[in-house]
């Protein structure tokens, strides 16, 4: 369904009829398509986007194709020549745009086309106005893929060669007969689809073996340049022309993408003079390496001690995700739990502080921590048995490499408790623009990152992130300003603060921890993950995961986006111990509680249909004598009309009680409230806690004896 605009009038803007839009809307019309017609100027953006909503109930897609000619070489343009260009072009596409803007916003899709052209691209005598307005469209787009990108709203922009009333009047007729306009549209078609993800190009149509159909995306190529001045020395013409070859060198050229990759020169150059006086321009990033990478090799960072207590565990746990929402988190989350423990990846926190407190003063590389970027993570647990205490960790630069665009520093960081490897963290930071150097791309130390499967995921868990989630991950000790200044991230080449990588791998891990080991921290061996886009705090994390055997695989994708925020990730997992046979339960003679549990089993055979509705849960009783389990009683109340029976829950239990026979005895009989029992470590509970509270209409109201 579509609602086709056209003023009709001439390929110079004279005159107005209706027959040119009737004509496309009787062509669809005739191929079973719904189409209306619009006859308002471009100007009147409004009302074209209200004729459309009107007739299809919203909007999808905005192909701006207006357009008209006033050629004249430039000292003959007139003022009028030059103004109804821009005001059709140019301004046209922004008046329909913003009309369509708010629409697509809300419904969290759009697809938007400008149409430019090889004159904006290359200029064209006579066609100053013309290819100012044109080249101007790209601008546009370009700003609006960008803002738009968080709303699912793409921009993309074609440059066509197509027979038209316009072009009909410049081209011979053997080209507008071969230019046709169907060879345009597929892939206007595909650029406007659902499944296509490409955002901001340029898509230049042309001539390929005397067809119409070739489809080059166009991008910027940039030289090196060279810096023409030093520290403290003024500029000059003559320094200018002395460096002019090396200006124009192509050699090593670079293809900017963004406005951040543009002028990240600006701020390399500035700190190659401020550091190096007069210097020539051999590199493109603020971590120029100016020695030799094999005097930084090996080189180590520091030694850094980390004393923590259950807080940092706990606060790390809030800091990816964990929430009292969900009662398998408890364990993480509350020091008094009989599971206590700590998230595996916690492991990078002391770690990241050793490696972060030496990288700024590595001789022979100027950092901007603005413009690092952790490209890789990998975590290999040897125990998951910090809780409290203090940790050493010694980092080391394994490698350098010169990935061109930037360098990459490969760090090994080993953590101890005492003498005793607790963990081992391999970091890879990517400083941007400072490759090319002469170094080498690949390294046998690195550790690879591994393809998921060509299937569908096994399993997907989504996690909305708070807007504030960065704030909270920052107090476990990244104080990096990129995550929470909006000015420094501004710097960095964002629109606004990002999520830390690592809080996003911290949220995989903990997906993956409870998908796959059901949150048995003991079987976390390794992850390994590769970063592939920033997340901004707010945005979902989709997180798809594939068993194969003992490995997982997983990645990240930012589910507003479609973009992956990590690519290529696994975690190895210890494998799970065969569970021990079934046993007979035990039954220690002179247990009170045997008496009380059987009369339970008697009120539950009474009443348990009524119970089973109000209660829908299992509960397994560990009872003790001496310190050891005596005997082990299940109250199910879920499945069926309920039962009572001595031994392990036959499936799995909802909550799990641990006390002694005296101290279960004493509860009974509320000698001892339950809160008390339970803060006082008398009695221990394993699960969902909250469930706990239900037992009272058995223990108290069916139950006294």
């Amino acid at each position: 369904s579509c609602t086709v605009n056209d003023l009709g009038g001439d390929f110079k803007g004279y005159g107005k009829s209706s027959s040119a839009a009737d004509k496309v809307v009787d062509e669809i019309r005739a191929k079973g398509g719904k189409a209306v017609p619009n006859y308002d100027s471009v100007e009147d953006g409004e009302k074209l986007v209200k004729t459309a909503l009107e007739a299809f109930g919203r909007i999808d897609i905005v192909i701006n194709n207006a357009g008209i000619l006033r050629d004249r070489s430039f000292v003959r343009i007139s003022d009028e020549d030059w103004d109804i260009i821009h005001r059709i072009h140019l301004r046209g596409s922004f008046l329909v745009t913003r009309a369509a803007w708010n629409h697509m916003k809300n419904q969290k899709f759009g697809r938007i086309i400008m149409t430019s052209s090889a004159a904006g691209i290359y200029g064209n005598f006579g066609q100053a106005n013309y290819s100012a307005a044109k080249l101007g469209l790209l601008g546009l787009s370009n700003t609006i893929a960008i803002e738009g990108r968080k709303y699912n709203i793409h921009c993309n922009t074609i440059a066509p060669t197509a027979g038209s009333r316009l072009t009909q009047t410049v081209m011979p007729q053997d080209l507008v007969d071969a230019f046709k306009p169907e060879y345009v549209a597929p892939l206007v078609v595909w650029l406007c689809h659902e499944s296509c993800a490409e955002n901001g190009s340029l898509f230049e149509l042309c001539l390929l073996l005397g067809l119409s159909g070739c489809f080059p995306l166009v991008r910027w190529e940039r030289s090196l340049g060279a810096i023409v001045r030093g520290k403290n020395q003024p500029m000059t013409p003559e320094a200018v022309r002395d460096k002019w070859e090396k200006v124009c060198d192509f050699d090593n050229a670079s293809k900017p993408r963004t406005i951040q990759e543009s002028i990240s020169v600006l701020s390399d150059a500035l700190s190659q003079i401020e550091s190096q006086g007069n210097v020539s321009m051999n590199s493109t990033g603020s971590g120029s390496v100016v020695s030799s990478s094999t005097s930084i090799v090996g080189r180590e960072l520091g030694t850094n001690v980390y004393k923590y207590t259950h807080l940092e565990p706990i606060l790390y746990a809030l800091g990816v995700g964990m929430t009292t929402k969900d009662p398998d988190h408890l364990k993480f989350l509350f020091e008094g739990s009989e599971e206590f423990c700590c998230l595996p990846s916690f492991g990078v926190i002391p770690a990241q502080t050793s490696m972060f407190d030496g990288v700024p003063s590595l001789s022979g590389l100027n950092i901007d921590l603005a413009r690092v970027w952790k490209s890789k993570q990998n975590l290999t647990m040897c125990t998951c048995s910090f809780l409290a205490g203090e940790l050493t960790s010694v980092a080391t630069v394994a490698d350098i490499l010169d990935k061109g665009s930037g360098a990459v520093l490969l760090i090994d960081v080993n953590t101890y408790c005492g003498k005793d490897l607790v963990c081992y963290n391999q970091f890879s930071l990517f400083f941007i623009g400072a490759g090319r150097f002469g170094g080498k791309r690949t390294s046998e130390k690195a550790k690879p990152t591994a393809v998921p499967p060509k299937r569908p995921p096994d399993a997907v868990i989504s996690d909305v992130t708070s807007v504030d989630q960065a704030a909270l991950y920052r107090l476990s000790g990244d104080w990096n300003p990129l995550h929470l200044d909006p000015s420094f991230a501004a710097l960095g080449g964002f629109e606004k603060p990002i999520l830390h990588g690592l809080c996003t791998f911290g949220f995989a891990a903990r997906n993956v921890l409870k998908q796959f080991a059901n949150n048995d921290v003991n079987r976390f061996k390794a992850i390994k993950v590769r970063f592939a886009n920033p997340v901004y705090p707010g945005q979902t994390l989709q997180t798809e995961m594939w068993k194969e055997g003992n490995r997982i695989h997983f990645q990240t994708k930012i589910k507003e986006t479609g973009e992956l925020a990590i690519a290529g990730g696994y975690v190895d997992m210890v494998p799970a111990l065969e569970k021990p046979s079934a046993r007979e339960p035990l039954m220690t003679e002179g247990l009170q509680s045997n008496l009380v549990f059987q009369e339970i089993g008697r009120r539950v055979k009474e009443m348990g249909n009524e119970l089973v509705k109000k209660v829908n849960a299992i509960f397994q009783w560990d009872i003790t004598k001496d310190g050891k389990t005596a005997m082990q009683w299940t109250i199910d109340l879920k499945n069926g009309s309920g039962a009572v029976y001595p031994g392990p829950a036959r499936s799995s239990a909802d909550t799990t009680f641990t006390l002694s026979d005296e101290d279960f005895m004493d509860v009974v009989q509320q000698k001892i409230n339950p809160q008390k029992a339970f803060f006082s470590g008398k009695l221990k509970v394993k699960g969902n806690i909250m469930l706990s509270q239900k037992l009272e209409m058995i223990l108290k109201d069916y139950a006294k004896l």
